[in-house]
């Protein structure tokens, strides 16, 4: 798919996540994220926090793209990286490894020699936002940039929504792309599928937050189905 579809304005995946770092639409959002890398946490208190908006992470040439709602504010806000320094990025990096799209099943930081093979990993929102509940404007502002890595991942196959705000939001920018309408929207449940269009597939997902985990709503049993899902799909052509 080409890059110089009126909603795909950024060249490169390097572009756009240079755009995202030097982001700064929401004013709320700046806000809480500058204070909280000032202010920082008692366990963090050695930590330079990134304090910015975070980028995607992973492979370019990626087949399948884990899409969150935004970065916690001690785990990605703190470390820079998407899904980076917190317990739903433990069970999110775990998985991925026991999948075959990770090189380890640990993400502490930046710097720490995670690879992804064939998985490439962002959110719907770019900047931890205060109570983990970004406004449907700030969500709106962030759009774009998911835009933008829809068209360049150009190899992509299976999308995987965490958690019923990324499925929700990421219809709707399948939707404001041309593909859809999903009307009437399924219901969001674990393990949903969805053909979007020929060989690209959505697959819907609990959050690995510790709300989820902590009380079995999700299990790492049922969180591995969903990306061995995903090998499935691949390796069928989806």
């Amino acid at each position: 798919m080409s890059t110089d579809h009126p909603r795909a304005p950024f060249a490169s995946l390097s572009a756009l996540n240079q755009a995202v770092v030097n982001c700064r639409r929401c004013p709320r959002l700046v806000q809480w994220r500058e204070q909280v890398a000032r202010e920082k946490t008692r366990r963090f208190q050695d930590w330079d926090y990134w304090g910015k908006p975070v980028p995607g992470f992973g492979d370019p040439e990626a087949r399948v793209w884990v899409i969150g709602l935004a970065p916690a504010a001690h785990g990605g806000n703190r470390t820079g990286r998407v899904f980076t320094g917190d317990r739903s990025g433990d069970w999110l990096f775990r998985a991925l490894h026991r999948a075959g799209f990770a090189n380890q099943p640990q993400s502490t930081h930046r710097n720490d020699g995670l690879r992804l093979h064939q998985c490439y990993v962002s959110a719907i929102v770019r900047c931890a936002p205060p109570g983990n509940k970004p406004t449907a404007e700030e969500i709106a502002r962030c759009r774009p940039y998911l835009v933008g890595e829809f068209f360049l991942l150009k190899q992509l196959r299976v999308m995987i929504c965490l958690g019923q705000l990324a499925y929700v939001h990421t219809l709707k920018m399948l939707e404001g792309v041309g593909l859809g309408p999903f009307r009437p929207r399924p219901k969001f449940q674990h393990g949903l599928e969805l053909s979007i269009r020929e060989r690209l597939w959505l697959i819907a997902s609990y959050h690995p937050s510790q709300q989820n985990t902590f009380t079995g709503v999700l299990t790492e049993e049922a969180f591995d189905q969903i990306f061995q899902r995903a090998r499935t799909l691949i390796r069928s052509g989806g």
